[in-house]
């Protein structure tokens, strides 16, 4: 990746977190680490200009499509989403508020360029999935990102999707598993440890990439990979860090659900703006 397209990417990427915490902040509920642990992923999959992911693609049966299957970090598909055009940024100060288009949880209903409603975790996969198969019926040329959360790898749902994705040879699928290695009740390994899991997937019939989910260059190169991949779905194994950006939230299990004070935002956005 060249530099001004890497710089570039940087700079969204920071925007997209500084949009986060506003937001948070303004609603005093919701999620604040694992939406920042993925806003280098959104950064590169909306603004890299590879893929049919703008506004004027809304309603186009050939678009490519992302699913937020870990509906809970909706803020940084929020954020990705009114950076990139599809509704006024003055929106994303109205999160989780009553009437607003920006709920809790993603709201194809309510909100332009959300692709299903997500929340309840596991379901993402299996809707994405569906998605990929019926692009492959109608002969469709387009790709459905899944993007799921390593804790949410602990539903069973997640694995009959990985199951029937690979049986229906799903190349147009490509999941990337958020893993930042804490969820709501500590530290995954703790919880329910999922190790191996670029193994498991294999298993499942996949073809597996691990990469820092916060390197351009290293995202950049997988997708380019499994975009050439054929025959089967690919899984993206994104190593990232919650909280990534703000020191004071980075891998602490307490920030999963949390929002920033008014004066823990304003040290947060000090210390991305500086960077």
């Amino acid at each position: 990746m060249d530099v001004k397209t890497k710089k570039n990417l940087t700079d969204i990427a920071r925007k997209i977190r500084i949009e986060i915490l506003e937001m948070l902040c303004i609603s005093g509920s919701g999620h604040s680490g694992g939406s920042l642990s993925m806003a280098d992923i959104f950064a590169y999959l909306y603004f890299s200009n590879k893929f049919k992911l703008e506004p004027k693609y809304l309603k186009h049966p050939q678009r490519d499509r992302v699913v937020l299957s870990k509906g809970h970090a909706c803020p940084v598909l929020y954020a990705t989403l009114a950076e990139k055009g599809y509704f006024d940024k003055t929106h994303l100060h109205t999160l989780r508020k009553y009437g607003s288009i920006l709920q809790g949880h993603p709201d194809m209903n309510k909100t332009p360029g959300v692709e299903i409603t997500t929340g309840s975790l596991g379901q993402g996969l299996s809707c994405a999935v569906g998605m990929a198969l019926g692009a492959k019926m109608e002969k469709y040329d387009l790709h459905v990102f899944a993007i799921l959360g390593d804790g949410e790898c602990n539903e069973g749902q997640i694995w009959e999707a990985a199951m029937s994705a690979a049986h229906y040879g799903l190349d147009n699928l490509i999941a990337i598993v958020d893993r930042n290695g804490l969820q709501i009740d500590g530290y995954t390994k703790e919880i329910m440890n999922s190790e191996p899991l670029d193994k498991k997937w294999a298993a499942f019939g996949w073809e597996v990439i691990k990469i820092n989910g916060h390197d351009f260059d290293q995202i950049d190169d997988a997708i380019g990979r499994a975009l050439n991949i054929n025959g089967k779905p690919v899984c993206i194994i994104a190593n990232t860090v919650k909280g990534k950006g703000v020191k004071f939230m980075e891998d602490k299990c307490e920030w999963h659900g949390k929002t920033p004070s008014d004066e823990e935002k304003e040290k947060a956005i000090c210390e991305l703006s500086c960077n």
